[in-house]
C-alpha cells in the first residue's frame, strides 16, 4: 500500500519537526517546498493526498490539478489565499487553525488601542526629541465610559471584550452571525454596522476578509465615525481601503489608527501610513508568540492527519461532497 503523500507548499518557520512527527505516526510521506506561484504549487503538489499551505496561491487552477487531495489546511485563521468554493466543488476540505493565537491577537489589539488612546508612541518620540511636555498630545480623553465597538464577534473579539471589561468601557458589536445571548453575557450590545460606526470611540476590527468585507471600511465608513475615534485593525489589511484610512487620518475624520495588517505586506518603507504621527503600524505580528507558533504548526499537521485517517476535520471552512 502506498504511503499517503502530504505536501507543505510554503512556510517561514525555523523547523517542521512537529509536522514530520505527526505524519510519521500515520505512516505518511511529508515533502516541503517554498512555492510562490501557481505553477510551482501545481508541480510540488502533484499526486498529494493532503496540502498544508501558508501564503502560496491555492487557486482554482491549482485545485483542478489535485486529483487525489482530500484536505487543504492553512497555517492561519484566514483562508483568503485559497479558492474555497473551487475546493468544495472538487470534494476537498479546506481547514484553518482558528484558535492558535487568540490570546496573542486579542492582547495585541488591546495594546494598540491603549497605545493610540494614550498616544504613547507619539509621546515616546517627543521625549526622544527633548520635548517633555504633556501638552504635545492634547486633547487626550479618559477611557472610562467610552464606547468600544467590535467589528466581528468570533473567538478573538469575545476575548477582547472579556479583557476590556475591567476598563469601564461600554461595549457594542456588529456581526451578522452574532449570538445575542453570548454577547449580552459578556456585557456587549449587538448593534447595526451603521450604529457601530457612529457610536464607537474605539473601533476594533476582527472580521474575516471576504467579498462582502473587502474595503468595508471606506470613505463613507470613516466619514460616519467620530472625529475623536480610534480605529484598530488586527484582522486583514484589505478589509480597509487604505487610501480612505490615510485621508481620514490626514483630514481629522478620525483621530488615531493602530494597524497590524496592510493590503501589501510587508508594508513598503515609503508607505504614507508610516509618515503619519497619528498612526501606529506593526508588521502583522499580532499572532506571534513562541507558544502560538508551535501550536499553529502542530494543529495544522494534526488536522491533515485527521482527514487522512478517515476522521472528520475539526475546523472545516467548507462542506465538500465526497468524491
Amino acid at each position: 500500500m502506498n504511503k499517503p503523500k502530504v505536501v507543505i507548499t510554503d512556510y517561514y518557520y525555523e523547523s517542521i519537526h512537529q509536522e514530520k512527527a505527526v505524519m510519521a505516526e500515520i505512516g505518511a510521506e511529508l515533502l516541503d517546498f517554498q512555492c510562490k506561484t501557481e505553477d510551482e504549487v501545481i508541480a510540488a503538489a502533484a499526486g498529494c493526498d493532503a496540502l498544508i499551505c501558508q501564503f502560496a496561491p491555492i487557486t482554482r487552477k491549482v485545485i483542478a490539478s489535485l486529483d487525489k487531495c482530500k484536505v487543504i489546511v492553512r497555517y492561519a485563521i484566514g483562508v483568503d489565499n485559497i479558492d474555497v468554493a473551487a475546493a468544495e466543488e472538487h470534494g476537498i476540505y479546506v481547514c484553518n487553525v482558528p484558535d492558535y493565537g487568540v490570546d496573542e491577537v486579542s492582547n495585541h489589539a488591546i495594546a494598540l488601542l491603549l497605545d493610540c488612546a494614550k498616544k504613547l508612541t507619539y509621546l515616546a518620540g517627543q521625549v526622544k526629541q527633548g520635548n517633555c511636555s504633556y501638552t504635545t498630545v492634547k486633547p487626550l480623553y479618559r477611557m472610562e465610559g467610552k464606547t468600544l465597538g467590535l467589528m466581528g464577534f468570533g473567538r478573538i473579539p469575545r476575548l477582547v471584550a472579556k479583557k476590556m471589561a475591567g476598563f469601564g468601557v461600554h461595549m457594542i458589536a456588529y456581526d451578522p452571525m452574532i449570538n445575542e445571548d453570548s454577547a449580552h453575557a459578556l456585557g456587549v450590545t449587538p448593534v447595526s454596522f451603521d450604529q457601530l460606526l457612529r457610536e464607537s470611540d474605539y473601533l476594533s476590527v476582527h472580521c474575516p476578509l471576504t467579498e462582502d468585507t473587502h474595503h468595508l471600511f471606506n470613505e463613507d465608513a470613516f466619514r460616519a465615525m467620530k472625529p475623536t475615534a480610534v480605529f484598530i485593525n488586527t484582522a486583514r489589511g484589505a478589509v480597509v481601503k487604505e487610501e480612505a484610512l490615510i485621508q481620514a487620518l490626514e483630514e481629522g475624520e478620525i483621530a488615531m489608527a493602530g494597524i497590524d495588517v496592510t493590503e501589501t505586506e510587508p508594508i513598503p518603507t515609503d508607505h504614507p501610513l508610516l509618515k503619519l504621527d497619528n498612526a501606529v503600524v506593526t508588521p502583522h505580528a499580532a499572532w506571534y508568540s513562541e507558544e502560538a507558533v508551535k501550536s499553529l504548526q502542530l494543529k495544522a499537521a494534526q488536522e491533515a492527519a485527521r482527514v487522512l485517517t478517515g476522521q472528520p476535520p475539526q475546523n472545516p471552512v467548507n462542506h465538500p461532497v465526497k468524491r
